[in-house]
């Protein structure tokens, strides 16, 4: 019989810059009312279907520990063991953190917009050291070296950042036999979906992850799917609202 091991990826609630729709990034934003909404009905879907994880692992960034916090609360289960890194923190969007991303759009065109947001290997425009909105000036991550603080990053810098955090502690923990719940950014999974699913460079453009939705991976001894699924039917809960709000995603930048 194989052995298999449960993984569930979620993406934060709602926070206050995607309500405003801006590019959020690096930039501490909140989880809303409705992203509180979404991270307890999370945690509400992992019960119904039978998920409990046993070991946690999220970002440095507060939309991703309250997500986390919440869904576990509603779960009764908020006694499971953490561990955080800075390795799943959302992509960094460089100088177009905090912009609107319609207006972005107006002012440097869809085609460009579309290649910043979405391209695998075309970062923006990367922020200057002495912004106030880089990295070094924040101090949960002054412990780090400085020249691992990004200014700027495309998914491939995403995937290469996060690829040691999944290979050092969310396998070896999986692997322990652990249920493992990993609470992040749209783009850090992206990144890991990317990786699981073995998705190309090009492809991965079109993959849109809901705020607030678990996705389910059965994974077999070599770490990979199980099973091939469609993306859409690793969901728990509703997968029909699912699908409508990763549209919505897409949408953003209009």
């Amino acid at each position: 019989m194989t052995t298999t091991a449960t993984l569930v990826l979620l993406r934060h609630g709602q926070s206050t810059w995607n309500l405003e729709n801006l590019f959020t990034g690096w930039y501490d934003a909140d989880l809303t009312e409705q992203g509180r909404t979404e991270a307890s009905a999370a945690g509400g879907a992992m019960a119904d279907a039978g998920v409990a994880p046993t070991i946690l692992h999220t970002s440095l960034q507060t939309r991703a520990i309250r997500t986390a916090n919440l869904a576990l609360d509603a779960m009764d289960r908020l006694w499971v063991p953490v561990r955080r890194s800075w390795r799943l923190n959302e992509r960094h969007y460089g100088a177009l953190q905090g912009m609107d991303k319609k207006q972005t759009t107006e002012t440097y065109g869809a085609e460009q917009v579309f290649e910043w947001r979405r391209s695998y290997d075309v970062p923006p425009p990367p922020l200057d050291p002495d912004d106030e909105r880089h990295p070094r000036f924040d101090e949960r991550y002054a412990g780090l070296p400085a020249d691992v603080l990004p200014a700027s990053e495309c998914l491939a810098d995403v995937v290469v950042r996060m690829l040691p955090w999944w290979y050092d502690a969310i396998v070896p923990d999986l692997r322990a036999g652990h249920t493992v719940l990993v609470v992040a950014h749209g783009n850090s999974l992206r990144a890991l979906i990317k990786h699981l699913d073995g998705i190309s460079d090009t492809d991965i453009a079109d993959v849109n992850l809901p705020t607030g939705v678990p996705m389910r991976y059965e994974l077999g001894p070599d770490m990979r799917p199980a099973a091939a699924v469609p993306l859409e039917s690793r969901y728990l809960g509703d997968a029909e609202a699912a699908r409508a709000a990763a549209e919505a995603v897409a949408r953003q930048a209009g």
